[in-house]
C-alpha cells in the first residue's frame, strides 16, 4: 500500500466530507520502517511501526503497519480497523513518554495542523465552553485566559456565535492568538498525565 498523491495513506484530500467524517484519522508523528529499535527479533518478524496522533480525541498511538506501507511524517492515515483502505494492522494507545524523540519534535506542529484543519470544531469550543465548578470555567483552562477575558468571551458570544479564529481576535480585545492557546492546552494535556481536568485529549468531540 502506498501513500496517495495528497500525502495521505488511504485518505482523500480536501475539506471534510460526509465520507471523511465517518472515518477515523491519525497523523503520523514518526515512521519506523524496521520496527521498534529495541525489538531483538529477526527483521523478517518485525513489521513497520508509526507513532501517530488521532485527530478526534488526540490519543497518542503506536501503529503496526502492513509491510508494504509507504508513509511519511505528517501523513494522515485511516485507522478504522474495519476500513478496507487502512494500512494499519494493529494499534495501541501510548503515553507521551513512550514516543520517539522524532515524534516528540513533531507533535506541536501536528497538533497545530489538526486545530487548523478543524477550525469550526475548535471555534465552537469558545462558543460552547461551560463551567466546570462554581469557580472554574472551561475557558480558564486555556493558558492566559483569566477572569476578564473569560467574561469578555461569554458576553460577546451572547451577541452572536464566533465564526472563526479571526472573528475571535477581532471581537475579543486581548485574545491575540485563540488558536495558539488551544494548541498549548492540548500539548499540556498530552504531556502531563496528572492534570486534573482534560478538555481535549480523550474527548471524542467530532
Amino acid at each position: 500500500m502506498t501513500t496517495s498523491e495528497s500525502g495521505e495513506a488511504g485518505a482523500d484530500d480536501g475539506a471534510d466530507t460526509a465520507e471523511e467524517a465517518e472515518r477515523t484519522y491519525a497523523v503520523v508523528l514518526d515512521y519506523l520502517p524496521h520496527g521498534r529499535p529495541g525489538d531483538d527479533r529477526p527483521q523478517y518478524k518485525k513489521s513497520p511501526l508509526a507513532y501517530a496522533l488521532e485527530e478526534s480525541t488526540f490519543r497518542l498511538l503506536e501503529l503496526t503497519l502492513e509491510d508494504d506501507t509507504d508513509v511519511g511524517i505528517g501523513d494522515r492515515i485511516v485507522i478504522d480497523p474495519a476500513e478496507e483502505r487502512t494500512a494499519v494492522q494493529r494499534l495501541r494507545e501510548v503515553d507521551y513518554d513512550d514516543l520517539s524523540n522524532a515524534a516528540h519534535s513533531e507533535l506541536e506542529y501536528v497538533v497545530e495542523e489538526v486545530v487548523e484543519r478543524h477550525e469550526r470544531r475548535f471555534v465552537d469550543f469558545y462558543n460552547d465552553a461551560q463551567p466546570i465548578t462554581l469557580r472554574l470555567h472551561q475557558l480558564n483552562l486555556l493558558p492566559g485566559i483569566g477572569k476578564k477575558l473569560r467574561n469578555d468571551v461569554l458576553d460577546e458570544r451572547k451577541r452572536a456565535p464566533f465564526e472563526s479564529f479571526e472573528d475571535l481576535e477581532e471581537r475579543i480585545a486581548g485574545l491575540h492568538d485563540p488558536k495558539g492557546v488551544l494548541v498549548d492546552r492540548i500539548l499540556e494535556e498530552l504531556r502531563d498525565e496528572d492534570l486534573k481536568y482534560r478538555t481535549f485529549v480523550g474527548d471524542a468531540a467530532e
